[in-house]
């Protein structure tokens, strides 16, 4: 009898398997959503807040600054369920040409009930929030519907690992953070364990897909990887979260984008995943992928 020795892929995907099945948490259970608010905690870490050590943010209240990152946690929220919404359809795709009885192809399956679970866990803590959805519009939605459709290789697990480890790095912050509200901390402590799993996936899929790839293949997919940085970058808060305090778009997200300690924060936040798409070469040497790179704010200088 030939004895079949599993291949790394095999083995990595039976190890996040027994995880799921160990350490798996269903939001409905495990967070009361009929908590109310506690008064005086913030939504984000105070020092994570787009304005803070602005002169907006010197004008506001403390009413007013809470209320601002109330806002700008639904908007990091509904990002979230954007990019889930489209990883949950990439992974469905890939599925469909994958070997239904191997481990590879069940825990791309389990991943895409974890994020089912993880966007209703975010949609129900935007409605608790009382805020609008904020989610991309206009070209931006236009270029997450087409990749959802389109995306296979690497441009598809890097774009989702953008969003993915950057939304982990501000919730692993945020769920230690006795100033922040118990609720959010919960369902960000939640996000984190689960996210893991997902993060190893990806990140070896990624390796594998990009030895795989061919030179021509790799330069149009470093282009739209560089193009959802700057979605993720640019839309992490939406300008239309400052007119809760009575400010403008225009001016809020001019303020922002202005403000050395948001600056930091984006840098901050895409460290870990910058520096590993830059190990892979998927940092984009051409100058319009260049460029958007630079415009979202997620580089080190």
């Amino acid at each position: 009898m030939t004895t079949v020795t599993p291949s790394d892929r095999e083995r990595t995907a039976t190890r996040l398997l027994r995880s799921s099945a160990e350490h798996s948490y269903d939001p409905e259970i495990e967070i009361d959503w009929d908590a109310p608010f506690v008064e005086g905690k913030y939504f984000v870490p105070i020092h994570r807040s787009s304005l803070y050590g602005t002169p907006l943010w010197d004008r506001l209240t403390e009413e007013q600054r809470i209320e601002l990152t109330k806002h700008e946690v639904a908007s990091i929220a509904g990002l979230g369920v954007w990019f889930e919404t489209i990883l949950m359809q990439m992974l469905v795709r890939g599925y469909l040409n994958q070997d239904p009885t191997t481990a590879h192809a069940q825990y791309a399956l389990t991943e895409v009930a974890d994020e089912c679970r993880h966007s209703v866990m975010f949609g129900k803590m935007i409605a608790w929030l009382g805020t609008p959805v904020y989610r991309p519009t206009g070209i931006d939605q236009f270029l997450g519907r087409w990749i959802g459709h389109t995306a296979t290789g690497p441009r598809m697990f890097a774009a989702i690992l953008i969003a993915e480890e950057i939304l982990d790095t501000l919730q692993r912050e945020a769920m230690a953070d006795e100033n922040v509200q118990p609720l959010v901390r919960t369902v960000s402590r939640i996000h984190v364990v689960e996210e893991a799993r997902h993060v190893r996936f990806a990140r070896e899929e990624l390796a594998r897909q990009i030895r795989l790839a061919g030179r021509s293949r790799l330069a149009f997919d470093r282009l739209v990887i560089a193009r959802a940085a700057y979605l993720t970058g640019t839309r992490l808060i939406d300008p239309r979260v400052y007119e809760s305090v009575g400010i403008s778009p225009q001016e809020g997200i001019r303020a922002a984008r202005a403000n050395p300690h948001h600056q930091e924060t984006m840098r901050w936040a895409g460290e870990r995943i910058v520096a590993f798409l830059a190990d892979l070469d998927l940092i984009g040497r051409g100058r319009a992928a260049k460029s958007l790179w630079e415009a979202s704010g997620l580089l080190q200088r």
